[in-house]
């Protein structure tokens, strides 16, 4: 099929697309058609007689990577079996799987995840004798991947850990397996020492395509570097570039224009997304950055749009409020989908109140790029003892907590007691019930007689397993006549925290990190000044157990969407780079968090990763952009002022409109707010 590239692709588009030979740059502005452009230039290579196995295109995700390769058989109607689209680590695995017995490896090499490598280090760590109680081999194990792929060199704060780091790399040998990190690297090492190796990839995959360059590690520009022959292309944009801490090389672009002198760079700057107003924005925060490419994001549909409106909440309470309440004004009046709605925060610490108000107002939502409130395991773990005290028959949740802390009813005391359920068609609740009794069912009931030989219960348990049993129903039972019908349900909830002793749980299971069991005991404590708050609501009629939990369970069900536009999306600003929404939240627009106050102390280039970051932020927004900016939020349980964030002095005063007057406070004090900004950045301040 013939595709008529000049009328589906705008001029520096199709510029792009049909330069196919030599070294290409292509910087692609937010929303400005980048997919499009990669998938049309397979395309047009193809067309032109390219062969298919000679193209490689490597990029992030796999979704990235299965949506370019089904756009390129949508746009030419070929099955094209031979076109390589893949992750970077993805087609690290092919190459070690053809390869890696040069480094003396088997081909059949397991590869260990996040998960099996932290066990890994564990091990080894157990053998080199380190002190297990202090351990935090998550930490190690990050630290271990910045050296392996280069991110940083060794320091002497780390020298405890390099004869550790060689134990894991010769036991990763001994085991035949790699990890992540491997994937890049092994391949790497390959090419550096067999030049014939990576010569012989160069000659197969002759047209290389490297999507979103601006996330390229070090490591990976060297991996690309040497695959690649004259034509290469590559893809991105430096305004996007936010994820330094997970490696990603910033000076990547200049390492390209330098090893490929003679590149072509074209600029795609027509903006498909965004409102002009939005956009005018957008190029105004970001031109405040020094080490960047110029550009100017532009519409094509002309000048206008709605106003950028910045909010002045009182708290993070009125704050939760206004989004939650503005988001059902707006679908109401505008007819907007609820999956067309997006809330970016800069850290997960702010999804809680924000999650409490959009429950109350009925908002379907969920989280992406960070777990929810409710999900956190602390929080779920509360929920199902209150689950278990309202029905103890629900034995998903009394599994969850019936070990939960530690209390001797272990796995190998589930499955008799799972045994004894099944054989009397009850639940484990029954059967528990079943065996404290000590009721003569053995014989009926199929299990082992009361009283049997060996101190073994009912059941074939010891009598330690039915005392604990017979502790924990007493403790479900004690809750239930505290909880059920009767008022004031936080001040139970807190007794029946301590009387499980949480807090000592917590501890124990993050003997690493005081800070995060401290952490983890803060979010209960914000559960329950939540569940106090809702009781004690007046318009709230009935303040019963049974109706907070059906509250919960409406931001706690899994994969469920609404028939009319799916759900709010609550994300961190760096989970919704790549997504776009009709109207965009900003929440939490102060200073200390925007720019966020750890990542400035960090580095001194954070400050400029930090604009990448709000100015990603604001180009997520098609037609509507609201910010707010807090005039005190809650720090460790102190009410503290807010200074709003310096990146808002950066926006023109005519593309805002300041709502600030709106808020349940004075005028006045609003503008005194926003007069804090000039303050900042007035050279007579202090």
């Amino acid at each position: 099929m013939q595709i008529d590239y000049e009328a589906e692709l705008d001029p520096e588009q199709y510029d792009a697309v049909t330069c196919t030979e030599g070294p290409l740059l292509i910087i692609a502005g937010a929303g400005s058609g980048k997919t499009r452009v990669i998938t049309y230039r397979m395309a047009y290579m193809l067309e032109r007689g390219i062969a298919q196995h000679s193209i490689l295109a490597l990029t992030f995700t796999n979704k990235a990577a299965r949506e370019m390769a089904d756009r390129v058989r949508s746009i030419t109607g070929r099955r094209l079996r031979d076109l390589t689209v893949s992750t970077f680590h993805a087609f690290g695995v092919k190459i070690l799987r053809k390869e890696i017995e040069i480094l003396g490896y088997k081909d059949n090499f397991s590869i260990y995840d996040e998960a099996d490598r932290t066990q890994l280090i564990k091990d080894c760590a157990r053998e080199l004798g380190f002190r297990m109680e202090s351990f935090d081999a998550y930490k190690v194990g990050a630290l271990f991947s910045q050296i392996r792929s280069e991110q940083r060199p060794w320091s002497k704060s780390d020298d405890a850990y390099r004869g550790l780091y060689d134990e894991y790399r010769r036991s990763l040998r001994i085991f035949n397996a790699v990890d992540f990190d491997d994937l890049i690297v092994l391949p790497v090492h390959i090419f550096g020492l067999h030049p014939e190796v990576a010569s012989r990839y160069r000659e197969t995959y002759r047209y290389l395509m490297i999507d979103e360059f601006q996330d390229t590690s070090l490591m990976q520009y060297g991996f690309m570097s040497m695959m690649a022959s004259r034509n290469v292309c590559i893809v991105g944009d430096d305004d996007q570039s936010i994820y330094s801490w997970r490696g990603a090389n910033f000076e990547n672009f200049g390492l390209f224009e330098k090893d490929f002198p003679d590149f072509k760079e074209v600029k795609l700057e027509r903006n498909y997304r965004s409102t002009a107003t939005i956009l005018d924005a957008a190029n105004a925060i970001i031109s405040h950055n020094e080490n960047r490419k110029e550009k100017a994001l532009w519409s094509p549909a002309g000048a206008g749009g709605a106003p950028i409106e910045l909010y002045a909440p009182e708290d993070e309470g009125k704050e939760a409020e206004f989004i939650a309440r503005t988001i059902k004004e707006i679908r109401l009046k505008e007819r907007t989908p609820w999956g067309e709605f997006g809330i970016l925060i800069r850290t997960n610490s702010l999804t809680r109140r924000i999650e409490e108000c959009l429950l109350a107002e009925q908002v379907p939502y969920r989280v992406s790029g960070g777990t929810s409130f409710y999900g956190r395991k602390e929080i779920k773990d509360i929920i199902s003892y209150l689950r278990v005290v309202a029905n103890p028959d629900d034995d998903v949740n009394l599994i969850r907590i019936v070990n939960t802390p530690r209390r001797g009813i272990g796995k190998t005391t589930l499955e008799k007691l799972n045994a004894v359920a099944r054989s009397r068609d009850s639940s484990l609740r029954t059967a528990m019930e079943l065996v404290r009794s000590g009721s003569s069912l053995g014989a009926e009931g199929g299990g082992d007689a009361v009283e049997g030989t060996g101190g073994l219960a009912y059941g074939g348990l010891s009598d330690k397993a039915v005392a604990d049993i017979s502790a924990f129903l007493d403790l479900v039972g004690e809750y239930r006549e505290e909880l059920l019908g009767k008022k004031r349900i936080a001040a139970k909830v807190r007794q029946l925290v301590d009387a499980i002793d949480y807090w000592g749980y917590l501890v124990e299971e993050n003997k690493h990190s005081d800070n995060a069991a401290k952490w983890k005991f803060r979010n209960l404590e914000i559960l329950m000044k939540s569940i106090e708050d809702w009781e004690t609501d007046p318009d709230n009629l009935s303040p019963g157990l049974y109706e907070w939990l059906n509250r919960v369970s409406l931001i706690t069900r899994d994969d469920v969407e609404d028939e009319e536009g799916g759900e709010v999306n609550l994300m961190t600003i760096h989970a919704a780079k790549g997504l776009e929404f009709e109207v965009v939240f900003i929440a939490g627009c102060e200073d200390g968090i925007i720019p966020h106050a750890r990542a400035l102390e960090e580095g001194e280039g954070n400050l400029e990763e930090e604009r990448r970051l709000f100015y990603v932020a604001v180009t997520r927004a098609r037609r509507r952009l609201l910010v707010s900016a807090c005039l005190r939020r809650r720090r460790q349980n102190l009410a503290v002022d807010c200074v709003p964030s310096p990146f808002l002095l950066e926006i023109p005063p005519e593309l805002v409109q300041n709502r600030a007057g709106e808020s349940e406070f004075t005028e006045e004090e609003g503008e005194e707010y926003f007069g804090k900004l000039k303050a900042l950045f007035d050279p007579d301040h202090g």
